[in-house]
């Protein structure tokens, strides 16, 4: 099985081949691969998989799924 997490984009490398961004997981900042998702922009919430984004997500969305993920965390320590 396979997970991607959500993280927001906080910058952009403009000049790296593959291009790669800055991506925030909750505050833990991690250097991800953007090259298969080319319109990524700045504040973007992308879908990320070993290192590489795979798709982008509306914020909503993203927030949902760091909610069930906390949730599952927290139901796990009991």
């Amino acid at each position: 099985m396979c997970l991607a997490i959500p993280g927001k984009i906080v910058s952009i490398e403009d000049n790296s081949n593959p291009k790669m961004a800055k991506v925030s997981f909750g505050g833990a900042i991690k250097n991800i691969c953007i090259d298969w998702v080319p319109e990524a922009k700045v504040g973007d919430y992308v879908l990320v998989h070993v290192g590489f984004a795979l798709s982008i997500i509306d914020e909503k969305e993203a927030e949902e799924t760091l909610k069930l993920i906390r949730d599952i965390d927290n139901s796990s320590e009991l």
